[in-house]
């Protein structure tokens, strides 16, 4: 006797200690995927993909040792899922950190520079050059990093003028910018098609 089987759509962790995590949660419902905030290790279970929202680094850095978090973190960011991480998320995620150095999971090959546009009265929605994003596709800089150094292992995505802003290495990309402020930003096109978004179910966040 055949037996119906439900398809349930993949689940996304959304790093929820500090930042823009509200924000993420919002972009990932847009392409119609279910969501949990991760606050603790066992938030980790099951996900079919991670972000790393925007926020201030070094506050992260405290919460996640307070919360037992690292390691369970360092864990999930190389086991192959896809990732994404947005400007502070970014940061956590570079080989290299700078202005000031601070420690970091390193699982990107590249090198930033903290505040590296400058300070909040330098960002803005700036063009982006691209092979891969549609024309006219935008990014939003706030406070964002600058990343200097780039390893031959990952791949450069898309320019600011001639700063690489969007990179990517396997399954992880991450972005110096904000695409989560902008509706249905290519670069969350790219990441939800990546852990099959573009057939999942619509389902809220969970708190």
């Amino acid at each position: 006797m055949a037996s119906d089987t439900v398809k349930t759509a993949p689940i996304v962790g959304v790093l929820a200690l500090q930042g823009d995590f509200a924000e993420h949660e919002a972009a990932l419902r847009s392409f119609g995927l279910p969501c949990r905030r991760v606050r603790g290790a066992r938030d980790l279970d099951g996900l079919a993909g991670l972000v790393l929202p925007g926020g201030e680094s070094t506050t992260m850095l405290r919460l996640l040792d307070a919360e037992g978090l690292w390691q369970p973190l360092a864990s999930a960011l190389r086991s192959g899922m896809p990732v994404l991480a947005t400007c502070a998320g970014m940061i956590l995620l570079a080989e290299a950190v700078e202005n000031p150095r601070q420690r970091s999971f390193a699982v990107l090959p590249i090198t930033v520079v903290r505040n590296g546009y400058g300070r909040q009265l330098h960002s803005g929605t700036f063009p982006l050059r691209s092979s891969v994003l549609p024309a006219g596709t935008t990014g939003t800089f706030i406070r964002a990093p600058r990343i200097t150094a780039v390893g031959a292992d990952c791949e450069v995505l898309a320019w600011r003028d001639d700063d690489p802003v969007l990179v990517r290495r396997g399954p992880v990309l991450a972005a110096c910018f904000h695409p989560e402020l902008e509706r249905r930003h290519p670069v969350y096109a790219m990441f939800a098609g990546e852990i099959g978004g573009r057939t999942a179910t619509t389902a809220e966040c969970g708190a």
